[in-house]
């Protein structure tokens, strides 16, 4: 559809710029002037400043046709935001600082999607969208991305909020203190960390793509606007959207950590994701992963990167797809978390790698992984808190 591909071409733009947009950034810290935490009552001081007025409507699902509507706007300066976003603060104080930024950026003119809406937990589809690209898709993309960043950029400002990623880890763990949503960090950590070389996903089941960014350019486990009837499992996104016993492991409320090697033609490459199962403001499930390719910080600390990733191929290949990283590998990997500040880059050591491929038709693994059910699609609905 014309908006899906829309979102994909924004995708690619924000991965060549390697999520880093000062503009955006420097808009945002002049209105915040860098305030972290941002407390809710100085984010709504700031959108009435910029006459941006919050009124509080009810949901109407029937018009919506599934799914739970969470703000809308109306030029040149009014925000409808859902009654039900007064118990949700986080994803509250998210759709504020998204529609200021259309305020700030665009002059509340009202070219963007005309409302928000969160997945249903029964949508077993995406809504139907008109073929092909038209301006108002790429419009309205580009605005979107703009607006998202913008609020990610308001509510985790570059300098302080970097300070606080080194201090903590880079453990998720933060946006309780913060007051932001998960998918908000662990996007602000692609966009703020010296180390280029990040990842994230945003999904829902069976694999509705809603958010990617590949800044180190890892190959999808599906394709970018087409189902793939083979996805492998062993990606910890995918097999989280497959969890069994979800209602438990969201639960739980704890991310899970994994190094992952990868046959990328006659390269080994080696990742670690950090992968987060929850669920949206409609209450349907959704993971969040995010993760860094391994390599390029083993080379800069004085590694042979290539041994060392194949060290961990074969050693999975032999532990029949999974093993324990080795030794060697495991010591250089640690050492890495260490410089990066990336506590969960060690933790992933603490479980067996695994081997992961784009495709399981072609998988690697001594004894072929199977993919149940249908495969994984890119849903184009842009980044969301």
């Amino acid at each position: 559809s014309g908006p899906a591909f829309a979102q994909l071409l924004i995708r690619v733009w924000q991965e060549t710029q390697q999520n880093d947009f000062p503009d955006i950034e420097r808009a945002a810290e002049a209105v915040g002037r860098r305030e972290m935490p941002l407390a809710l009552e100085s984010l709504v001081a700031i959108c009435e400043r910029h006459g941006l007025r919050v009124r509080w409507v009810d949901d109407d699902r029937r018009r919506l046709n599934r799914g739970l509507a969470r703000a809308r706007f109306e030029a040149p300066g009014t925000l409808l935001v859902s009654r039900r976003l007064r118990t949700r603060v986080e994803r509250l104080r998210y759709e504020l600082a998204f529609f200021l930024g259309h305020k700030i950026l665009h002059n509340g003119d009202g070219a963007i999607s005309a409302a928000r809406v969160d997945r249903a937990a029964d949508s077993g589809n995406p809504l139907p969208q008109p073929p092909g690209l038209g301006l108002r898709d790429a419009l309205h993309a580009w605005r979107e991305f703009e607006c998202s960043y913008f609020a990610g950029a308001l509510l985790c400002p570059r300098a302080p909020f970097r300070q606080l990623l080194v201090r903590e880890a880079h453990q998720l763990s933060i946006h309780r203190k913060l007051a932001v949503g998960p998918a908000v960090v662990m996007r602000r950590m692609t966009a703020v960390s010296p180390y280029r070389h990040w990842h994230f996903f945003d999904g829902y089941p069976p694999g509705y793509l809603r958010t990617v960014y590949r800044g180190n350019g890892i190959p999808l486990p599906w394709g970018n606007l087409s189902v793939v009837p083979d996805p492998c499992p062993h990606w910890a996104v995918f097999r989280l959207l497959r969890e069994d016993d979800t209602d438990r492991a969201i639960a739980t409320a704890k991310p899970t950590s994994q190094v992952s090697a990868m046959l990328d033609g006659s390269t080994v490459r080696l990742y670690c994701c950090h992968s987060l199962l929850t669920r949206d403001a409609a209450d349907a499930t959704r993971v969040l992963s995010v993760g860094v390719d391994l390599a390029p910080a083993l080379a800069a600390q004085g590694y042979d990167a290539p041994r060392l990733t194949r060290s961990v191929w074969e050693a999975c290949q032999r532990g029949g797809g999974a093993r324990m990283t080795p030794a060697e590998a495991a010591g250089a990997i640690r050492t890495v978390a260490h410089v990066l500040k990336i506590g969960w880059v060690a933790e992933a050591l603490d479980v067996p790698a695994q081997i992961i491929c784009p495709r399981s038709a072609a998988c690697p693994r001594p004894a072929p992984c199977a993919a149940a059910g249908s495969g994984p699609r890119a849903a184009g609905h842009g980044q969301e808190a």
